[in-house]
């Protein structure tokens, strides 16, 4: 039965793809206006299935970050529009074409932007996910195949409906977004086989799904286990700069990707700085795990284990560790980073220039918080995913990245000889 059903999803929507492919820029945000409207209509109707999602997760001891995700206001239900009508505002990549070179025999060479056909985007507790996707997958010409958690399908539905209103006004088929109703595990697996209709696999969520999606899936995964980001302070930095990219980049949504995890200082300012860091972090409420070397500058920290760095808290908790030089923050990075974003406080440019062009990482920062390695933040509108593999998509993902190039070849009767 599960295959029967993850066959006739995947079949549809192959098949919705094309109506989407050939629709202008000015059909699409027309479109794209109406998903926004329609979202904001059914905003009661929205809110009233999250407030019951989230007292069942939190009944049953969900962790605290996958509540943050799972919970939607009116504000965090506004802001999803808002980004829809952003997404309208950006350059549509489908159909730009590029020359390559006209060769001596005549015939012309160019590549054109296409849509990669269908996505499916697998998801836990984000149910903000349903309409950045099916924006985003729309925009860039695209049918989405949406398979959202057990512990936001619900809202995930209702946000779905309020956009499949929106195409039936205007005459697309549903599947062009269409979202998966059972969060059953073994519909999942048979959606992972389903390679002859879907064209890429998105997962996001916790790096066990992740892991799962990669281990049994037929087609292409874009692999983002965790974002384990850190904040290198260098010994020129400014001590009030660094001390707002910490707490910005911990405190202001720890559950996030692009929150930090780790906190490196050069131990040329450890005396001088790490003082500050412990009050900053103590008045904010952030546990400490420490290092030997940081350990005595924090009350109530507790000593990590070398084998312990890494580690993707999610929480109000960071990782704390003195550096003997910049090569000694690098290794660190190298070791325990997950190419996410990694950040670099320091006014001396040669080392900016250095750190930038050495760290392993989809997104680098120079004085700059964590919290920007966002696609919204980045200009790309609301983003699909973010890669941290380095083929075909590096880093946060918008509409460029759910686009393909094929050749273009004009001639005027040319033949091979």
């Amino acid at each position: 039965m599960s295959n029967d059903v993850a066959a006739k999803l995947a079949a549809e929507a192959a098949v919705a793809a094309k109506a989407v492919a050939v629709l202008s820029t000015e059909q699409k945000n027309i479109v794209l206006q109406s998903f926004a409207d329609k979202i904001r209509q059914a905003t009661p109707t929205i809110l009233a299935e999250n407030r019951a999602e989230v007292a069942e997760a939190t009944a049953n001891g969900t962790a605290a970050a996958m509540v943050d995700r799972l919970t939607l206001t009116a504000e965090r239900i506004e802001a999803m529009a808002s980004a829809i009508e952003q997404i309208i505002q950006l350059p549509d990549p489908v159909g730009l074409t590029r020359q390559i070179e006209q060769r001596p025999n005549g015939i012309n060479i160019a590549k054109r932007r296409i849509p990669l056909g269908v996505i499916c985007m697998i998801y836990e507790a984000r149910p903000n996910v349903t309409a950045d996707a099916g924006a985003l997958c729309f925009k860039s010409g695209n049918a989405v195949i949406l398979r959202c958690g057990r512990e936001a399908i619900k809202t995930s539905l209702a946000i779905a409906a309020a956009m499949r209103q929106a195409l039936a006004e205007h005459n697309l088929p549903d599947a062009v977004i269409s979202i998966v109703p059972d969060p059953d595990r073994n519909l999942l697996l048979a959606l992972l086989k389903q390679d002859d209709y879907i064209d890429l696999v998105i997962p996001r969520g916790g790096e066990g799904l992740i892991r799962f999606v990669t281990e049994h899936s037929r087609i292409p995964v874009i692999q983002h286990f965790k974002g384990v980001c850190h904040l290198f302070v260098d010994a020129s930095a400014k001590p009030e700069m660094a001390l707002n990219l910490l707490i910005n980049g911990k405190v202001q949504r720890p559950g996030v990707c692009n929150a930090l995890e780790g906190l490196l200082v050069h131990q040329s300012i450890a005396d001088s700085f790490l003082p500050k860091v412990a009050a900053a972090l103590a008045e904010n409420q952030v546990k400490v795990h420490a290092c030997a070397q940081s350990l005595p500058y924090f009350s109530g920290a507790s000593v990590i284990a070398e084998d312990e760095f890494g580690q993707e808290y999610l929480a109000p908790e960071i990782a704390v560790r003195v550096v003997a030089d910049f090569d000694g923050a690098i290794a660190h990075i190298d070791r325990f980073g997950s190419q996410h974003t990694e950040v670099i406080c320091t006014e001396d440019q040669a080392n900016a220039d250095r750190f930038i062009a050495t760290v392993d990482t989809a997104v680098v920062m120079h004085n700059a918080s964590s919290r920007f390695s966002d696609g919204g933040e980045l200009g790309l509108g609301a983003e699909i995913g973010i890669s941290t593999s380095k083929l075909h998509a590096y880093g946060p993902m918008g509409l460029e990245a759910l686009t393909t190039e094929k050749y273009v070849v004009t001639g005027v009767g040319q033949t091979r000889v």
